[in-house]
C-alpha cells in the first residue's frame, strides 16, 4: 500500500486511561479528515469500557483501507525504543510490559486488537511514549537502589507523554524561531508530567519506571514517600490494594473526590475545603518540579503548558508561576485568559523566560511516525 498517495490515510488511536481520541488523517497534506472522543471511560456503571468504546469508533468510521493505523503506547520498556510494526510478537510484548503501565498498556492494546480485526492486512505501528526519552543521561534515569535487582527486573526511569514532548517542544522552537531552546514542558491532563527538553532532547522528566511518579494527577498519587507503603502494608493493605489505590483512587480524585479539574476548581470556587487543598497541593508540585527543572537546565528560554488542563485552565497557568518575576517569569494575565487553540505567548513582555500555551497534537505525531514505519 503506497501511502504517499494523496488519497491515502492513517487511522490513529490513542485509547488512554479515561479517553479514546480518534483521528484520520490525509498523509500527504496532514489533514485532519475526521475525529473523534469517547470521555470519562469508566468512571460510571453506564459508562463505557474501553473495548466497547473502541468498536463504537470503529463503527462510525467509515472507511475501508486506511494505508496505516497507528496507536499510542505508553510503555515499551527497554524493548522498544521507537515507533514499530505490530505483529503477535509485538503485541505480546507490549501485554507483558502491562505490569509497568497498568491503567494504559491494556487499554492501548485493546484498540490494537480491536483495529487489526477491523481491517485484516492494514500495518499497524505502535508509536511508544517512552521512546523519546531514550536521550535521558544515565544518571537521571538510574534509581539508588541494588544494581543487579534493577537491572534483573528493569527498574530505572522510563518516562512518558513522549509523543507529545516531541510535537510541542517541535512547535515550541519554530514560535521561539530556534531549534536550541531550552524548555520546560508541563503536559497537563489526567496523567500529567513534566519534562526538561534541551534543544529536542529529553534531559529530565518526571514520571519514573511507570506514569505513576511524578506530578499529582487525575487518579494517581505522583511522588510519594516508598515508606508509605511499607507501612501500609504492615498496616494490612495488600499489593493489589495498594495499586488500585494509588492509581485509581488518588491524586486529585483521592483528596477531593473528583478527578476532573474541571470538577475540583467548582468545589474550590463554591468554598469545598477538600477540592481547595486538591488544587493547593497541585500547584505546590508544579512549582516544586518547575524549580528543580530550572536548576538542572541552568536556566529556560521557555515554560510550555500543554494537553487538557495546560491548554485550557488560566487558574493552573497563574499558579504555576505564581510571584517568579525574580526568577524572570511574569505572565500577562489578560494574554493568559483568552482561550484559543493556536500555539501562542502568554508572558508579559518584560519576562525574561517565555510562558507558551502549545496545544499538543499527539495523533499528527504518531501518523508521522507511523507512516515513516511503513515507508521506510
Amino acid at each position: 500500500m503506497n501511502a504517499s498517495r494523496a488519497s491515502a490515510t492513517a487511522f490513529i488511536v490513542n485509547s488512554g486511561s479515561s479517553s479514546i481520541k480518534w483521528e484520520l488523517i490525509d498523509v500527504e497534506s496532514e489533514r485532519n479528515l475526521r475525529s473523534g472522543i469517547v470521555e470519562r471511560i469508566g468512571e460510571s456503571g453506564s459508562a463505557p469500557d474501553h473495548e466497547t468504546a473502541m468498536q463504537q469508533i470503529l463503527a462510525e468510521l467509515d472507511v475501508e483501507h486506511p494505508a496505516v493505523i497507528g496507536h499510542r503506547v505508553v510503555h515499551g520498556g527497554s524493548v522498544f525504543t521507537a515507533a514499530t510494526l505490530v505483529t503477535s510478537e509485538v503485541e505480546a510484548a507490549i501485554e507483558k510490559l502491562s505490569a509497568l503501565a497498568p491503567l494504559h498498556n491494556p487499554a492501548n492494546l485493546a484498540g490494537i486488537r480491536a483495529a487489526r480485526a477491523a481491517f485484516p492486512g492494514v500495518p499497524n505501528v505502535a508509536v511508544f511514549d517512552t521512546a523519546f526519552h531514550q536521550t535521558l543521561a544515565p544518571e537521571a534515569y538510574t534509581y539508588a537502589i541494588d544494581v543487579e535487582v534493577a537491572r534483573e527486573h528493569g527498574v530505572r526511569r522510563y518516562g512518558f507523554h513522549g509523543t507529545s514532548y516531541q510535537y510541542v517542544s517541535r512547535v515550541a522552537g519554530e514560535l521561539l524561531g530556534r531549534d536550541d531552546a531550552k524548555l520546560i514542558v508541563f503536559h497537563l491532563g489526567n496523567g500529567a508530567s513534566v519534562a526538561a527538553i534541551d534543544g529536542g532532547r529529553s534531559v529530565e522528566t518526571s514520571m519514573g519506571m511507570t506514569p505513576l511518579e511524578g506530578l499529582v494527577m487525575g487518579t494517581r498519587s505522583g511522588d510519594l514517600d516508598a515508606g508509605a507503603l511499607f507501612h501500609l502494608g504492615r498496616a494490612g493493605l495488600n499489593l493489589p490494594e495498594l495499586d488500585a489505590m494509588l492509581n485509581r483512587r488518588s491524586g486529585l480524585l483521592g483528596l477531593s473526590g473528583s478527578g476532573d479539574m474541571r470538577d475540583v476548581q467548582q468545589g474550590a470556587a463554591d468554598g469545598d475545603t477538600a477540592a481547595q487543598l486538591a488544587l493547593d497541593v497541585y500547584h505546590h508540585r508544579l512549582r516544586h518540579y518547575l524549580g528543580a527543572y530550572l536548576a538542572q537546565l541552568g536556566g529556560a528560554d521557555a515554560i510550555v503548558f500543554t494537553a487538557g488542563v495546560g491548554e485550557n485552565s488560566p487558574a493552573t497557568r497563574s499558579a504555576a508561576v505564581a510571584g517568579m518575576t525574580g526568577l524572570g517569569i511574569s505572565l500577562d494575565e489578560s494574554l493568559n485568559a483568552v482561550g484559543s487553540k493556536v500555539a501562542r505567548v502568554v508572558s508579559s513582555g518584560d519576562s525574561r523566560i517565555a510562558v507558551l500555551v502549545v496545544p499538543t497534537n499527539e495523533e499528527l505525531e504518531i501518523a508521522r511516525q507511523a507512516v515513516a514505519v511503513i515507508t521506510a
